[in-house]
């Protein structure tokens, strides 16, 4: 017999402690970076949630450090916290992949969402609309920091002038 036969795990309360923990123990909040890549503030009207992420990219072009601040409610600040251990070592590529994995997952679309890890842990918002934002409001500040950094490169300048 499995272990899981032998003392069943509800994960609904498995992914609460890890949101919670998350919650309570924000990994890489507070002080911003002083010169990212890219960074992104953004503002929930709605529910009141606010958060800025600052990203600084290794010399292999794969996400060194990811910091944030800001406040919100629990949904929100613990997704910035496991979004900021998630995108590390990540190329802005696999970044995009995750993040499209995350909506899919936040949207309740069917499929397996194994490669988010931990994430997985607040696919049960995808049942409460209105939290939904809360859970993207970090996510969304890489996408458009990432967005606002192409546009940059590409029209050849540079973030910082």
């Amino acid at each position: 017999m499995s272990l899981e036969g032998q003392h069943p795990v509800n994960l609904n309360t498995l992914y609460q402690q890890v949101i919670l923990d998350h919650y309570k123990k924000p990994r890489n909040k507070g002080e911003l970076l002083v010169d990212p890549v890219f960074g992104k503030h953004l503002h929930n009207p709605t529910c009141g949630d606010d958060i800025e992420v600052t990203v600084n990219l290794d010399a292999e072009g794969k996400i060194a450090d990811v910091k944030w601040n800001g406040r919100g409610c629990s949904i929100s600040m613990a997704s910035a916290s496991m979004m900021s251990i998630a995108l590390r070592g990540r190329t802005p590529d696999e970044a995009k992949t995750m993040m499209t994995a995350f909506y899919g997952m936040m949207k309740g679309e069917a499929g397996t969402y194994k490669s988010l890890g931990e994430l997985q842990a607040l696919s049960g918002v995808s049942k409460f609309p209105v939290r939904i934002k809360c859970a993207t409001l970090a996510w969304h500040c890489v996408e458009e920091g990432m967005k606002e950094r192409e546009e940059i490169d590409n029209k050849g300048g540079s973030a910082n002038g």
